[in-house]
């Protein structure tokens, strides 16, 4: 394969990246948007990203109070879900968890996650390096802590890969919303990531303090952020329930 070769692949692959993330991680609901239009890859053409964005977009036009659909062709690497869990925690514990799940896009020794509104950009196998594009749906204002958490509840296909031919891989929602208000506190928020640094400098921008712990031992950290004084918490969780499908 020539040169020009490998990097116009990297590109598509960038591309399709873009456009998965897009598809899942935007959320229609006033303040609690995730961002979207990410570069995911070096060598991405901004124009061909574009182009996808924008057909993302059309299928995304109701946000998520409607069923979407959404066919995207994977030319490399490798599209999958992942268990990832969102918690809210108080001087006591655990005040409520959140399976929010992650969809995780890996190619050319970069992976692409997906995971509580936020998409993260980490290099595999090697700590540190890693960047957020697009931030996470919690702020602080006002004595106010919003949170809001794209929960996947996945189902169908856990993993595509694709080795040069373009394969169709449809993406199927149909969300469901659930809003909760807890009671002033002292409250921190704690998401279950591979892109530890990235989530930390996202927060302390918020305000927050960090620190990390793996609550379940699977070797995968949260990074655990905790607000200055006592807020009372509205916490939206939008359950997507994903369905992945190879094939238009």
């Amino acid at each position: 394969m020539t040169p020009d070769r490998e990097s116009t692949d990297r590109a598509q692959s960038a591309v399709v990246g873009v456009a998965v993330l897009l598809a899942i991680t935007v959320v229609g609901i006033g303040a609690l948007t995730a961002a979207a239009g990410a570069v995911v890859e070096e060598g991405a053409a901004a124009a061909a990203t574009a182009r996808v964005a924008d057909g993302v977009d059309d299928a995304l036009d109701a946000g998520t109070v409607g069923e979407t659909e959404t066919t995207v062709r994977l030319s490399d690497g490798t599209l999958r879900t992942a268990d990832r869990t969102v918690r809210v925690l108080n001087g006591s514990g655990v005040v409520r968890s959140v399976s929010a799940g992650a969809v995780v896009y890996e190619s050319g020794g970069r992976r692409v996650s997906a995971v509580a509104g936020a998409v993260t950009t980490d290099p595999i196998g090697r700590s540190g390096g890693s960047s957020m594009s697009a931030p996470p749906s919690v702020a602080a204002a006002n004595g106010t802590l919003y949170v809001g958490v794209p929960a996947l509840n996945a189902s169908g296909t856990d993993a595509v890969s694709a080795r040069g031919a373009a394969l169709p891989v449809t993406l199927r929602t149909a969300p469901t919303h659930e809003r909760r208000v807890l009671p002033a506190d002292r409250y921190r928020v704690a998401v279950e990531t591979t892109a530890p640094d990235a989530w930390e400098r996202g927060f302390r921008q918020r305000g927050a303090t960090t620190s990390r712990r793996d609550f379940d031992g699977d070797g995968v950290p949260s990074v655990v952020a905790a607000f200055p004084g006592e807020r009372t918490v509205h916490l939206v969780v939008h359950d997507l329930r994903l369905r992945m499908e190879v094939g238009a």
